[in-house]
C-alpha cells in the first residue's frame, strides 16, 4: 500500500535539531578517521611495523573490513527501520556506539594494533549507521525542491562542528607524539566522544518517528518479512533506472573521496613532514572551506539540479588529486586543501540531496540503506588500492594518483544520469 504524502510538519527547531545530527558526528569524522587518531594508530600504535608501508596497509585494510561490516548491516537494519518505525531508536543506539568505542581509544598504546583496529572498527560502524538513519529522515522533513537546501545546511554546520571539535583538541594535540605528551594527545579521543554525545543531545530530544509500523502479513516472521521486502527492493532497483546507474556511478567516485578523506593527514605527515599541531590547522582550514561549498552547492544544486552540480564537483575532484601528488610544499598543500574542503562539502550535501530526490515515499530507511550499502562498499576498493599501491611503490604520491582513474570513471557513468527522469520514477 502506497503511503500518503506527508505533510511536512516539522519547525524550525526540529529541522535544527537534524542538521545538529552532522554537527555532532563531524568530530568522530574529523579527529578519528582523518586528523588525529588515523595518524596516532600508524606513528604511535602499530610503529614497528612502519617499514614499507606496512602500518599504511594495516590501516586502510582494518578500515575497509569496517566498511565491510556496515556495507551488509545497512539493508537489513534499514529495512528494519521501515518496518518497525524506528529510525530514532536506532540512530541513538548506533551513536552511543559509536560514543563509547571512541573514548575507549585513550587505552590504546604502542602495540595494541589489534585492539586500536577493533575499537575503531566498533567505533566507525557506529558513526556509518548513525549517518543512515539520520539521512533517512530527510525525506520526511521538507519537500523535495528543498532537499538541497537542508542537506547542504546540515553539511555546513557540520563543518562548524568541525571547527569547533579540531580547536577543542588543540591543546591536547599540538605537541605532537613527544613521550611527554602521549596521554594528553590520547585524552583528545575522549573529548571528541563528549563533544559527538553532548552534540547529538538536541537530536535525541527533538527529531520526530513520522513513519508507522507496518503489519506483517499472515504468517510471516519479521526476518522472513525483512528479507522478503530486501529482495523485492532489490527487483526493484529495475525500475529505477537513473537511481541505478547513480549507485553505481557513486560506488566508484566515493570510493574515491572516502579514500583521500582518510588519507590525507598520514599523506601530510609522512610525505610533507606535517606535525600534528600543523595537521589541526590545516584541517581547520579546509572546514571553513568546506562549510561552505556544501551550503553553497546545496543551494545550486536546487537551481541548476544535483546532477549538474555533482558533475562539477567531480571535475574538480580529477584536477585536485593530480596536484596533490605532484604537491612539494606547505603552502601548496595548504592551497589545494582550500580547493579540497570545497570540493568535498559541496559533493556530499549534493550527493545525499540526489538520493533524496529518487527515493520512493516510505521507504527512506530502506533505500538510504542501499544508499549506503553502495558508499561503504565504495570506502573497501579505494583505501585497499592506496594501501597496496604504497606499500608496492614505496610512495603515498603515485597512491593518491591513483585515485584519478576513480574519479574518471565515476564521472563517465554518472554522465547517464537524468535528474528529471530519476524524480518521476521515485513519485510514481
Amino acid at each position: 500500500m502506497k503511503p500518503p504524502p506527508p505533510s511536512f510538519p516539522a519547525g524550525r527547531r526540529e529541522l535544527w535539531a537534524w542538521c545538529c545530527y552532522d554537527f555532532a558526528n563531524s568530530s568522530f569524522s574529523t579527529l578519528i578517521v582523518t586528523v588525529a587518531y588515523s595518524v596516532y594508530f600508524i606513528q604511535i600504535v602499530a610503529t614497528d611495523l612502519s617499514s614499507g608501508g606496512t602500518a599504511e596497509r594495516l590501516w586502510f585494510w582494518g578500515y575497509s573490513a569496517s566498511m565491510l561490516v556496515v556495507a551488509v548491516l545497512s539493508p537489513i537494519l534499514g529495512a528494519l527501520a521501515d518496518a518497525r518505525a524506528i529510525k530514532r531508536q536506532l540512530l541513538i543506539f548506533s551513536t552511543l556506539l559509536c560514543v563509547v568505542c571512541t573514548a575507549l581509544l585513550f587505552f590504546v598504546v604502542k602495540g595494541d594494533t589489534g585492539l586500536g583496529l577493533v575499537l575503531f572498527g566498533l567505533a566507525n560502524i557506529g558513526f556509518d549507521l548513525g549517518f543512515v538513519f539520520c539521512s533517512a529522515f530527510l525525506v520526511e522533513l521538507v519537500p523535495a525542491q528543498q532537499m538541497g537546501r537542508l542537506s547542504g545546511y546540515g553539511w555546513g554546520f557540520g563543518y562548524v562542528g568541525g571547527l569547533l571539535s579540531l580547536a577543542l583538541a588543540y591543546p591536547f594535540i599540538k605537541e605532537g607524539f613527544v613521550e611527554a605528551n602521549l596521554t594528553s594527545y590520547r585524552l583528545s579521543f575522549v573529548v571528541t566522544a563528549v563533544f559527538f554525545l553532548v552534540a547529538a543531545l538536541p537530536t535525541f530530544a527533538w527529531l520526530q518517528e513520522r513513519a508507522k509500523p507496518r503489519g506483517f502479513a499472515p504468517g510471516l516472521t519479521l526476518w522472513r518479512e525483512l528479507t522478503t521486502q530486501l529482495r523485492e527492493t532489490i527487483g526493484e532497483l529495475a525500475r529505477y533506472r537513473d537511481l541505478r546507474r547513480y549507485f553505481v556511478a557513486y560506488l566508484i567516485y566515493t570510493d574515491a573521496i572516502n579514500t583521500v578523506i582518510v588519507a590525507s593527514a598520514i599523506f601530510a605527515n609522512k610525505v610533507l613532514d606535517f606535525t600534528p599541531g600543523d595537521l589541526i590547522i590545516y584541517f581547520l582550514v579546509t572546514q571553513i572551506t568546506a562549510g561552505l561549498g556544501s551550503v553553497g552547492f546545496g543551494l545550486v544544486a536546487d537551481r541548476i539540479g544535483a546532477v549538474r552540480a555533482i558533475t562539477i564537483t567531480l571535475v574538480m575532484w580529477v584536477g585536485l588529486v593530480v596536484a596533490a601528488a605532484l604537491v612539494q610544499t606547505h603552502t601548496q598543500f595548504y592551497l589545494l586543501g582550500l580547493v579540497a574542503g570545497a570540493a568535498l562539502g559541496s559533493n556530499q550535501a549534493v550527493s545525499r540531496t540526489l538520493i533524496g530526490r529518487f527515493t520512493p515515499l516510505g521507504r527512506q530507511g530502506e533505500f538510504f540503506g542501499f544508499f549506503s550499502v553502495v558508499g561503504k562498499f565504495a570506502a573497501i576498493m579505494g583505501p585497499i588500492v592506496y594501501g597496496e599501491v604504497t606499500a608496492w611503490t614505496g610512495s603515498q604520491r603515485w597512491a593518491v594518483l591513483s585515485m584519478a582513474v576513480f574519479f574518471v570513471a565515476g564521472l563517465a557513468v554518472f554522465l547517464g544520469v537524468d535528474e528529471r527522469r530519476g524524480i518521476a520514477a521515485a513519485q510514481e
